[in-house]
């Protein structure tokens, strides 16, 4: 499985830009590609998929984590030039204009073979979470049930081996110890001290970074 940054607070290749928001293409293994989130804005998602040559019509699907503007300010503008684009939002998330393929998340639920939804955790956010070669992947918008929920919420599934995305003000450093692979984005407020507590596992995050799990 390949996770490409699309969108962050900061851009690790030349030519991309960093902005306040998050989004990150899913490209599963013998399944179909999942943009999460879509940023702040329009603008800066196309232009950073465009650099990334990954085409807007070319993403059937998107998935919204929570209503707030830094990650679905681009679904707009993608709903206008892709209409064909199913979106998962999860159930308070206001309906999108345009979205003719929407499908809301309340609880738990498989999206694919091997891609879930943890449910809207605690009324404001969902996150995703994908069987990966080595494990579950859970990827984040900002984390705002709490990370100690996403696990568990995740661990319905399965083991969970891989955090990436937006960690807020985590800092129940412990839940991380046993994972493989911990990749804090964009309002992640505790960066360096998950760098410095887990050296070894801990990765980078910024447009155009890319994971292969």
């Amino acid at each position: 499985m390949k996770i490409i940054i699309v969108y962050d607070n900061e851009a690790l290749r030349e030519g991309l830009k960093a902005d306040w928001g998050f989004s990150c293409l899913i490209e599963p293994e013998n399944g179909q590609r999942i943009l999460f989130d879509t940023g702040a804005s329009g603008s800066i998602l196309f232009h950073n998929l465009e650099r990334l040559n990954i085409g807007p019509c070319a993403i059937p699907e998107v998935f919204i984590s929570h209503a707030h503007w830094d990650h679905t300010g681009g679904l707009l503008d993608l709903l206008k030039l892709n209409k064909e684009v199913k979106v998962y939002i999860p159930s308070s998330c206001p309906k999108p204009p345009g979205a003719g393929k929407l499908v809301s998340i309340t609880g738990p639920v498989q999206i694919h073979e091997n891609v879930f939804s943890t449910g809207e955790l605690n009324g404001i956010e969902q996150s995703l979470v994908i069987r990966a070669r080595e494990g579950l992947a859970v990827i984040t918008g900002c984390s705002h049930p709490g990370v100690r929920a996403i696990l568990q919420a995740a661990s319905s599934f399965g083991k969970v081996d891989a955090l990436i995305g937006g960690l807020h003000g985590f800092r129940e450093f412990d839940l991380i110890r046993d994972l493989k692979l911990v990749c804090p984005c964009h309002c992640t407020q505790f960066k360096s001290e998950i760098r410095r507590l887990y050296p070894e596992k801990s990765l980078d995050c910024g447009a155009g970074k890319v994971l292969e799990i």
